[in-house]
């Protein structure tokens, strides 16, 4: 009732008063106008899809984790979204047996939409190889348009067959009228 009546008593003295005005009715019933009440929903509404529009759903992508040889690696998508013009993943290393001296910038690839292997790394922020922790961010240049499913694997020193790790995207931006495979 305060905001109310300080409104009121903005209007009174012509002073201005917030973008969406309140105004009292004959009730004595504080009230907005339509326009500024649908201008009010609106900018709210926009807001609300441009906070959680994109990346709602890469909020949602699993951590996942492999173990093989005594080292266990653990990847988590930190943005993954259509919008991004870069996708990052936290990366995480450990064992108790070895030297961790992977060079995951030349040992990373995600998988195109065509399935190949031809989309490495631009970079690593985060621990310098050695070490039986490592941790950082792993960024790609994203695929446009976005794909069904997003794949990375990471081929370890020693090791036959790369780690996979793959998340299928639930968005509706993967309508295939959207994009046709």
């Amino acid at each position: 009732m305060r905001l109310v009546r300080i409104a009121a008593e903005r209007k009174r003295r012509g002073l201005a008063t917030s973008e969406y005005s309140i105004h009292i009715d004959s009730s004595g019933q504080a009230a907005m106008d339509s326009r500024n009440s649908i201008r009010f929903l609106f900018s709210h509404l926009l807001g609300a899809a441009m906070l959680f529009g994109p990346t709602a759903f890469a909020a949602d992508l699993a951590s996942q984790s492999s173990e093989s040889g005594g080292v266990t690696i653990s990847v988590k998508p930190v943005d993954v979204s259509a919008g991004a013009a870069t996708w990052s993943f936290q990366v995480s290393l450990s064992t108790q047996s070895q030297d961790l001296s992977d060079d995951l910038v030349r040992t990373a690839f995600i998988l195109n939409r065509a399935g190949k292997k031809n989309e490495s790394p631009t970079g690593w922020e985060g621990d310098a190889p050695g070490g039986r922790n490592r941790k950082g961010v792993l960024r790609f240049k994203a695929l446009a348009p976005l794909p069904k499913a997003i794949e990375l694997r990471i081929q370890r020193p020693g090791e036959k067959a790369p780690r996979v790790f793959r998340w299928d995207l639930d968005c509706p931006c993967n309508d295939p009228k959207m994009h046709p495979s």
